[in-house]
Order: C-alpha cells, then structure tokens, then sequence
C-alpha cells in the first residue's frame, strides 16, 4: 500500500522530511477494524512527534490522527462495525499513524462518519472534537456551576483546531456564555461565525479585556496554546474554585497564582484512553457517534478551513509548514492517494 512517512527527525525544511513509500497492507485482529483510508486531517500533534520521535525497526514511521474512510476487514472481536461502514476516528499515537492508504483502529475509538458531510469534511473532526469534548466535560465540567459563577467560559486560541470545535460543542451543548480569543481579522471573524458570544485578543494583556466586557469573573478556561503566556493573568480574573485546562506543551508552567483561589488544574490528552486501553475506552466512540448526529442535524459544521490536495509527502510538507507557522485556522485535510 501507499504510505507517507519519515525516516529521521528534523526541521520540515528538508526535502526529504517525509517520505512517500510502499508498505505492506496490514490485517485485522482483536478489536481493529481495516480501513481504506478516503481522507485525512493535520494536526500539530503530527509536527511535534516528526520533530522529537525517532523512527524505530528500519521503515518509516507513518504519522497521522484524523481520518475518515471505509472499513474492509474487521477482527475476530469486533462487535459495532461491519464491511462497508464509513467511519471517522482519531487512532492513537502509540499505534501507526493513518497516513496511507489502509490502516488498523481499535473499534472502541471509531465513530460511523457523519452521511451529510464529505469524507475530508469528516476527517477535519475526530482529534479535536475528543480533545474538545472530553476537556469541557469530562475535565472542566461545565456542566456542573462554580459557586457564585457567572456560568463563562474563555477559549485561548478560539480559531485553532481544537478552538473551533470547542465554540460549537460549548454553544451547542451547554448554556456558558463563551469569550474566545483571535488577533487578527480574519479569525476575529471565524470565531464569530462559529458561535462565540465575546472576542478578545491574545496579543494583549487579557484581565483588562475581560473586565471591559462586564461580564464578571471567569468560570472556566480553556487554553490551547502558549498557556505559560498567561497562566498569572487567568487567575486574576478567574472564580474562585474555577477550573482551567490546557492542552499544550510549556516548557514550565507556573501554577502558583492559582492556589489563593483554589482553582483546579486539568490536563487534556485525547490519546490517553487509546494508549492505556482505560476501562472507559468505549467513551471515544460514543462522543464520536454523538458528534456525528449533531452533524447530520444542522447543529454542528465541520472546521475544514483548507484542502490540499491528494495525500503525499510534498502536499503533507505544506500542511506541516503551515501549522508549524502557528497562522493556521481551522483545519487542513487531505483526501485520496
């Protein structure tokens, strides 16, 4: 089958940064199903690992956590799907990635793709539709009120992947009140049209933003980028016992401020249930399945913001490029080999 991969990590400069080549079409066993991969989606996940993770066994690594397709084969132990379904999922980073053109996924994690929506339209969601769902309700709760809140909700860095989603399921799903952050026009615009109530700017200091809102104090906050940036500045307009969450990466992370308020802290890693095979791991495709009907219904849109073009090294390099940027919208998708 054909496949994309890298041999060495490394800057995304390098011609030979990903690679096209020929593996072998692997077989279903156990709880996977066998997909023929139609479309796929970038996410930054796939920039850092190609950056910090050395291949190992000699052939490629294949990258890839978003995909939509059709499943051809089914193991022993798979009891929710059936040759001929179309599905969407995110897989797991300790499995290969789905970059090629078939590819092997726990049943537990898979949802049948949305019957409205193209397949590079259904494999813009799977990622960050998890990482935005289980964070709002499995970690941040916002169903369940601070004491004395003001029922709000802030997303820093509203117009990323995960920032998109996580304005429709919050708007659609819940009664926050939702201030999402942009810096330029254009995403301004985009959080907008997904549903944000308020937009401020990241570029600026955030407290005397929030204040000018009238709004009161802030219930929960979703930080999806450069959280290390803002953390002192969140807990000064925070509830007490609010609850924040982040999805990134910083070096350090200083959660000092938050301790007078009591505010709680909550990781988001979407591929923890697929890498530990937790008890919950049905969780995934259940909130895939849920996504799906909302979909089907009207109440949420994909988040494909670019397309480019049939999945291969060179088309896979200019998605890299891009999100390694950090001027991304939305999401890029790629469909067919």
């Amino acid at each position: 089958m054909k496949a994309v991969g890298y041999t060495q990590t490394g800057p995304i400069a390098r011609a030979d940064a990903l690679i096209d080549f020929e593996a072998e079409t692997p077989v279903a066993t156990g709880h996977d199903l066998l997909v023929k991969v139609a479309a796929i989606s970038v996410n930054p996940v796939d920039t850092k690992i190609r950056q910090r993770r050395a291949p190992s066994g000699g052939t490629p690594d294949i990258l890839g956590w978003d995909a939509a397709g059709e499943v051809v084969g089914t193991g022993e132990a798979v009891t929710h799907f059936a040759v001929g379904d179309r599905v969407y999922y995110a897989g797991t980073v300790n499995r290969p990635g789905a970059n090629a053109e078939y590819h092997l996924v726990d049943e537990r994690i898979v949802g049948k793709a949305p019957g409205s929506i193209s397949a590079p339209a259904a494999a813009a969601l799977p990622l960050t539709t998890l990482t935005a769902h289980e964070m709002l309700f499995d970690r941040l709760r916002i169903d369940a009120p601070v004491p004395g809140g003001t029922r709000t909700l802030l997303v820093i860095g509203g117009a990323g992947g995960v920032g998109s989603i996580t304005i429709q399921l919050a708007r659609v799903l819940s009664d926050v009140t939702i201030i999402a952050t942009a810096s330029r026009p254009e995403t301004k615009a985009w959080v907008e049209a997904l549903g944000a109530h308020h937009v401020i700017s990241h570029a600026e200091p955030l407290g005397p933003q929030i204040e000018a809102l009238g709004l009161g104090s802030v219930d929960f906050v979703y930080s999806t980028t450069h959280s290390h940036l803002y953390s002192a500045d969140v807990a000064g307009f925070m509830t007490p016992q609010g609850r924040y969450g982040l999805i990134d990466d910083p070096e350090t992370f200083d959660i000092m401020p938050f301790k007078s308020k009591a505010l709680s802290v909550h990781w988001e890693f979407m591929f923890t249930r697929p890498m530990f095979e937790t008890a919950d791991i049905q969780r995934q495709g259940d909130i895939l399945t849920e996504v799906a009907a909302l979909i089907d219904a009207g109440k949420l849109k994909s988040t494909v913001a670019e397309q480019f073009g049939t999945i291969n090294a060179a088309n896979l390099i200019k998605a890299h490029t891009l999100l390694e940027a950090g001027k991304a919208k939305g999401k890029i998708v790629l469909e067919g080999f």
